[in-house]
């Protein structure tokens, strides 16, 4: 049974950097697309990136184009999201989901079968 644990999250100030981690047990990810989501208080959960099993990224949002970016490293069964300049939008309970498909568009929530506990990621000053 795989289980996805995100880690790295934290009170941030405006304008800094945080790497988040979905670290993998159970199973290995190398053969599958992983993706991080984000929920806001009060607001629906949003896709951020993917990255397929090749290391190819997928955008789904534009707010983080140019700041956030998606790496994985499967000798360490790891999903990493790198985030720099930081906002106060930005704070929300980031998730990480292994993908049932590769990274495209059309992915929707419901093409993900496991799903981390989230990380809190606050930004304030």
């Amino acid at each position: 049974q795989l289980q996805l644990v995100e880690s790295g999250g934290g009170l941030v100030q405006p304008g800094g950097s945080l790497r988040l981690s979905c670290a993998a047990s159970g199973s290995t990810l190398d053969h599958y697309a992983i993706s991080w989501f984000r929920q806001a208080p009060g607001g629906e959960r949003e896709t951020i990136l993917c990255i397929s099993s090749s290391g190819g990224s997928t955008n789904y949002a534009d707010s983080v184009k140019g700041r956030f970016t998606i790496s994985r490293d499967d000798a360490k069964n790891t999903v990493y999201l790198q985030m720099n300049s930081l906002k106060p939008e930005d704070t929300a309970v980031y998730y990480c989901a292994r993908a049932l498909y590769t990274c495209s568009a059309s992915l929707t929530r419901y093409d993900y079968d496991y799903w981390g506990q989230g990380t809190q990621v606050t930004v304030s000053s």
